[in-house]
């Protein structure tokens, strides 16, 4: 397979990959990996993402942005160096940010100004957004569509949702970003994937979480993409060669 394949989301800079992470990138691009987009968490994880932009220019990608589950009381510290950040380089998109009700719902106020805000850098600086919405996707479209902006697009990242979730995502001009869920048993994406269009789709791992089976309870990372086009295809009934070639296709229409 020579097909060029796009990671939309790895956080390569973890520190689960230290010992090993020129042998994890090496061995992702002999697998066919053009691109890796690095989503950003916090001020903690610029650096280490920077410096893998600076090693890997044209495949490591970086995102800006706070992720919700990094938000706090001083979460406008947090945006003033993420927009500090944003004036002086051309990031790739804002993210990782959205809402995430699943661990803490202490500062649900805080997580849904700072997408708000974090929606209207995206806006100012002519980016998409990466979102994560983890038992939140009805109250991140409802911020969506608080923001109101048609050009407003991007990725609805680890998709999980049901049928009318993807069904709505997709009207509202977003991509689904498919990872390693598409091979658990349980997953439930066999009951999405087979009911909409391989234009909407994009790949991911979210690498270092959520391995794909065989490898699920273990370390994940961007080689193991290849295993989750095939089970994509698999549900889809269609090559694997085309779920490479229009998800990678998807990927790319985000820059224009």
């Amino acid at each position: 397979m020579n097909l060029s394949i796009i990671e939309t989301h790895a956080h390569i800079y973890d520190e689960a990959f230290a010992e090993d992470r020129v042998a994890m990138l090496e061995k992702a691009f002999s697998e066919g990996v053009a691109e890796i987009w690095m989503p950003n968490c916090a001020s903690e994880t610029i650096e280490g993402m920077m410096a893998l932009a600076e090693q890997y220019p044209t495949q490591c990608l970086p995102m800006m942005g706070l992720h919700p589950c990094y938000v706090k009381e001083d979460f406008e510290k947090e945006l003033y160096i993420v927009e500090e950040w944003l004036n002086k380089y051309k990031f790739l998109a804002i993210g990782e940010i959205g809402m995430d009700l699943y661990w803490d719902k202490t500062f649900t106020k805080q997580q849904e100004e700072a997408f708000l805000i974090q929606c209207q850098l995206a806006k100012k600086h002519n980016l998409w957004i990466d979102i994560h919405s983890r038992n939140a996707f009805w109250e991140t479209v409802a911020l969506i569509e608080k923001n109101a902006d048609p050009n407003l697009k991007g990725i609805f990242h680890c998709f999980s949702g049901d049928l009318a979730d993807a069904q709505k995502a997709i009207e509202l001009g977003f991509l689904l970003g498919i990872g390693g869920v598409v091979t658990f048993k349980n997953g439930g994406l066999d009951k999405i994937l087979p009911h909409i269009s391989l234009e909407n789709i994009v790949l991911e791992t979210d690498a270092p979480y959520l391995a794909p089976v065989p490898h699920r309870g273990k370390r994940n990372e961007p080689a193991y993409l290849t295993i989750i086009a095939q089970k994509v295809a698999d549900m889809m009934q269609v090559s694997v060669e085309q779920v490479i070639e229009q998800t990678t296709l998807n990927a790319i229409s985000l820059r224009s």
